[in-house]
């Protein structure tokens, strides 16, 4: 894509949609399989991460080129962590 018609907000936009979207498929390909984490098989745990490491690149590259920066993500993370406390088991409260 280095001869890209497209200039760089619009590719970093475009690619992290769709790494956003593909982490979205195997998210659902897992519920869909099955119903505890303990019986996730080895083969979709690296799937799993094959993507979230997709889309966590497209998050540094955000960074990188100067769109968020790490410490506005952090304070968003503990905002989004404390919402899960109170609507969620996944975080004690």
């Amino acid at each position: 894509m280095k001869n890209s018609p497209i200039n760089k907000l619009q590719q970093l936009m475009v690619i992290t949609a769709e790494e956003c979207g593909e982490l979205t498929q195997r998210c659902s390909k897992i519920i869909r399989k099955y119903n505890d984490i303990s019986e996730i098989e080895e083969d979709q745990r690296v799937k799993l991460l094959e993507e979230l490491g997709d889309v966590q690149c497209m998050i540094e590259l955000m960074v990188d080129h100067n769109i968020i920066t790490y410490k506005e993500l952090a304070v968003r993370s503990c905002h989004k962590r404390e919402k899960l406390k109170k609507w969620s088991q996944l975080v004690d409260g």
